[in-house]
């Protein structure tokens, strides 16, 4: 047995450790280095300021660089607090205007590698992904973040390292923009990564075009992950209109390609652990992507797929991998609730014994809602030895923000299908209450998009829907996706609709997906 040679730890892969070289560099055609190579390098550094400088360059550059580094570097307030405000934590890096010596720096060794041959703009935003994007889109960061090991992938393929840049280039250039008026930037800095963030994206999808023409191409687990990534991408510049185009795409390659065949039964071709990790952290988010995206668009727009959750160890999930922390069994029942919602949508005219064993099948499920035990699914979490230390209480509150939001819209297609109104005043106070509660934790707070947005939708006291507009304010200083401050369009829009009309609570159910474009509010 070998201890696990140098390429593939510096590749963040697990190591065979069969034999010199191992199988996994010969697949990948890499060089098996059992030990940290040597390596000469030309200059007097092989990272930071002075890399590939010789004696003579750095000489004299390094009055140059001096005084760039003395130099007072412009923040906002909205950019200081976005940068760092995710897991309150004020040793974060506050990234500076962007230019070509400020992309030099970065969190991890660049002395060896893919990464080293990558230009000095793609260096920076992939450290940015390293050190924002990765904690954004995750419960609790971690040793064993899924969106991390992305980064490994990309390294080794193009059109998945550009849906990567394009993440890390968005988030950056959102972050100078105010939630009032996001069209504005507040600093000119950001023009050019604004620019950058719209080139990779124009990359990416120009790189997934040809991909996904090619049947051996678009089984790849980097082609199905470079879509996923652009869903989050979408959430990061508005939230509406081209997510579920993604999702639907990603779910035809996983249902019909290769993907999901090798999660369930295996291959005789061992991708290693990391890569089957990702493939089902993928599968798990899509469901839930999938589940939630289809409480707040029109009836029948996702084409639904029993055969992503086929597996229930398989979504046994821990909050280290997961996107929102919402429990798998919650999610089970708002995919049934949406089911019900449009199965009613379509009944004309309605047949009373059809109509019976529906309001008895969506009494049940939301009878099953009720009784959820959210401590019980808090405290039965697996805990990795590389987690974070959690609060048992807030897990709690973010499980009762989701059951509340789940037995609001409960009642709501419960209330359609008997055409009647009923209030859920209580329940919306309560899940305020909540949403109050899980704001003092940001790496939770992250995560209640949906349930603030839910609240949003049967609130009618104007006290309440202050502080829900001050908690999609708070939403969208926290993690700078876009669809927080279409989320608060789109309340205003509903609400000035209602009250004018006075329409029933329970018709959001159907036209909230016709309130200008199929929102994605997660």
């Amino acid at each position: 047995m070998y201890d696990p040679c140098y390429t593939c730890r510096r590749r963040r892969v697990q190591c065979d450790q069969s034999e010199a070289p191992c199988k996994k560099c010969q697949k990948a055609g890499l060089e098996c280095f059992g030990k940290r190579p040597l390596r000469w390098v030309k200059g007097v550094a092989i990272r930071g300021k002075l890399q590939g400088l010789t004696v003579k360059d750095a000489s004299a550059s390094s009055a140059t660089l001096a005084t760039l580094n003395r130099a007072p570097r412009k923040k906002s307030s909205t950019q200081t607090t976005s940068s760092n405000s995710t897991n309150n934590d004020h040793n974060d890096p506050v990234y500076p205007p962007v230019d070509t010596e400020n992309r030099l720096y970065l969190s991890f060794p660049l002395e060896a590698g893919p990464i080293s041959n990558l230009d000095p703009t793609s260096r920076y935003y992939l450290d940015y992904y390293n050190e924002q994007i990765c904690k954004l889109f995750i419960v609790y960061d971690s040793d064993e973040n899924p969106f991390r090991r992305l980064i490994s992938l990309s390294l080794d393929n193009s059109v998945l390292l550009k849906a990567v840049l394009a993440l890390a280039a968005r988030h950056r250039a959102n972050s100078g923009c105010s939630f009032y008026n996001p069209g504005t930037m507040a600093s000119t800095d950001l023009i050019s990564v604004h620019r950058d963030a719209l080139s990779f994206k124009h990359q990416a999808i120009q790189g997934l075009t040809r991909v996904v023409h090619d049947p051996t191409l678009s089984g790849r687990d980097t082609t199905v992950a470079s879509i996923f990534l652009l869903i989050f991408l979408d959430l990061l510049e508005s939230g509406s209109d081209k997510w579920n185009f993604h999702l639907e795409g990603a779910k035809k390659l996983i249902t019909h390609g290769q993907l999901q065949l090798e999660v369930q039964h295996g291959t005789t071709q061992d991708p290693g652990r990391t890569v089957q990790e990702i493939r089902k952290f993928i599968i798990r988010q899509i469901h839930l992507i999938e589940t939630l995206g289809a409480t707040f668009v029109r009836p029948k727009l996702l084409s639904g797929s029993t055969s992503l959750d086929q597996s229930n160890a398989m979504l046994d999930e821990t909050v280290e991998q997961s996107f929102l922390g919402c429990p798998e069994y919650l999610l089970h029942a708002i995919q049934c609730l949406s089911a019900y919602r449009d199965t009613i949508a379509e009944l004309q005219p309605q047949n009373d014994t059809t109509v019976n064993t529906h309001i008895q099948d969506i009494t049940s499920v939301l009878q099953l809602i009720q009784d959820f035990d959210c401590y019980s699914w808090a405290s039965s979490l697996p805990e990795s030895h590389k987690s974070p230390s959690r609060d048992m209480g807030n897990l709690c509150m973010l499980s009762q923000s989701y059951k509340l939001g789940a037995l609001i819209y409960a009642q709501c297609v419960l209330d359609a299908l008997l055409k009647v109104t009923t209030p859920q005043d209580e329940l919306v106070s309560e899940l305020i209450g909540v949403i109050n509660t899980v704001m003092g934790d940001r790496c939770l707070f992250k995560c209640i998009l949906w349930p603030i947005f839910v609240a949003g939708l049967e609130c009618r006291s104007q006290v309440q829907r202050d502080f829900l507009m001050n908690s999609l304010e708070n939403f969208w200083t926290d993690t700078n996706c876009l669809n927080a401050v279409n989320a608060a369009k789109a309340l205003h829009s509903y609400w000035q609709k209602t009250d004018q009309q006075g329409l029933s609570s329970t018709q959001w159910i159907f036209d909230i997906g016709d309130l200008d474009h199929d929102w994605l509010f997660i």
